[in-house]
C-alpha cells in the first residue's frame, strides 16, 4: 500500500511537471481494495480493471519503472507508450488492464471467468468497477450470463462515493451489491479501508468461485483523496473537510500501520525505513522513465494487427494501414 502511494505522489508531481499527458487517474485512498484482493490470487486467478488501475498494477507485481515510463509514454512502458495511465497490462501476471469505457472491462472479465470454466482450471477472476459503472447496460448483461452460466467472477464495486463528481446517493437507487439478488447471486460488501475485512469477504467469494464456480457481486466502500483525474479539480462537488475526516480516521495506510504496530510487527524505525525505501522506488522509477526514449513513428503500426507484425505468417489479402 505505501509503494502504491508513494507511486502515485510522484506520478502526481510528474503530471504537474508537464511530463505527462493525458489523463492520470490516481488511486490515493483506495489502496486496500487492489492490496487486499489481489494478495489472494492464486495461479489461474486473473484481474481485469478500469482506468484508476495503477494500483491494482503494483498490487499483482507489476514493476514500477514500467508502470512510470507507460505514463511518460516511452518505449519502455509496460504498454510500449501507447496506452499511458488507463492501460496497464501484464498478460504475465494474469492482469488485463487499465480500460477506459465505463464498465467496458465488466464483459471482458466475464469472458475471462468463461474461458476459465471451459478449459477446467481451478481459477476466478475479480473484475474490478467503480460506483459510477454499475448501472451501464454492459455490466448487467455481464450479470446476467454470469449467473445463467454459473461462472467463476466476483464482480467487485470499489464504490468511493463519487462516480465522477456525482454522489452515489444522487445517481444510483438502492445498495449496489443487493442487485445481485436480482440474478440469484450471492453478494457482500465491507469497508474497502480495513485491510484485513477486505481479504476476509473475498477469500470467501473466491473460494467458491473456484471450487464451485459461483459467480457474485461485492461492494467495498472507500474514497479517493483526489479529484476524479489530477485533471479535474477535488473539492467543487464535496466539502475540503469531509476528505480531510475520512483522511483523519479511514486512511487505509495509517489504519493498517497502527493495526501492525498492535501486533508488534512494525516500530517507528521499521516505519520510516519502509516509507524511505517506497519514496526511493518511485524517485528511480521516475528518473528511468525520463532518461528512456520515445516511440519512433514507425512504431505507431506495431502491435496492432497480428499479421502486420508477423508477414511470414499473414493470410489475409489487401492492405492493412492506410496513409
Amino acid at each position: 500500500m505505501l509503494r502504491i502511494r508513494r507511486f502515485e505522489e510522484r506520478s502526481l508531481r510528474a503530471y504537474q511537471a508537464k511530463k505527462i499527458g493525458g489523463f492520470l487517474h490516481l488511486y490515493i485512498g483506495q489502496e486496500a481494495v487492489a492490496v487486499g484482493c489481489c494478495s489472494l490470487m492464486g495461479k489461474n486467478d486473473h484481474v481485469i480493471t478500469a482506468y484508476r488501475d495503477h494500483g491494482h498494477a503494483i498490487a499483482v507485481g507489476m514493476g514500477l519503472n514500467e508502470l512510470m515510463a507507460e505514463l511518460y509514454g516511452k518505449i519502455t512502458g509496460c504498454s510500449k507508450g501507447k496506452g499511458g495511465s488507463m492501460h496497464y497490462f501484464a498478460p504475465d501476471r494474469n492482469f488485463w488492464g487499465g480500460h477506459g469505457i465505463v464498465g467496458g472491462q465488466i464483459p471482458l472479465g466475464t469472458g475471462l471467468a468463461y474461458a476459465l470454466k471451459y478449459q477446467g482450471l481451478p481459477g476466478a477472476v475479480m473484475a474490478f468497477m467503480g460506483d459510477g459503472a454499475v448501472n451501464q447496460g454492459a455490466v448487467h448483461e455481464a450479470y446476467n450470463l454470469a449467473a445463467l452460466w454459473q461462472l467463476p467472477v466476483i464482480f467487485v464495486i470499489e464504490n468511493n462515493g463519487y462516480s465522477m463528481g456525482t454522489s452515489q446517493v444522487r445517481s444510483s437507487a438502492g445498495d449496489l451489491a443487493k442487485r445481485a439478488e436480482g440474478y440469484d447471486m450471492p453478494w457482500g460488501s465491507c469497508d474497502g479501508h480495513d485491510l484485513y475485512a477486505v481479504r476476509a469477504l473475498m477469500d470467501r467469494f473466491l473460494r467458491a468461485a473456484r471450487e464451485e464456480s459461483k459467480p457474485a457481486i461485492v461492494e467495498l466502500r472507500t474514497y479517493r483523496y483526489r479529484g476524479h483525474s489530477v485533471a479535474d479539480p477535488d473539492n467543487t462537488y464535496r466539502a475540503k473537510a469531509e476528505v480531510e475526516e475520512y483522511r483523519r480516521t479511514k486512511d487505509p495506510i495509517q489504519v493498517f500501520q497502527q493495526t501492525l504496530v498492535a501486533e508488534g510487527v512494525l516500530n517507528d524505525a521499521l516505519i520510516a525505513q519502509l516509507d524511505q525505501a517506497a519514496r526511493a522506488e518511485a524517485d528511480a522509477a521516475a528518473d528511468f522513465a525520463e532518461a528512456s526514449p520515445f516511440p519512433t513513428p514507425e512504431d505507431i503500426q506495431k502491435d496492432v494487427y497480428w499479421e502486420a507484425d508477423h508477414p511470414a505468417e499473414r493470410k489475409s489479402q489487401g492492405r492493412l494501414f492506410f496513409d
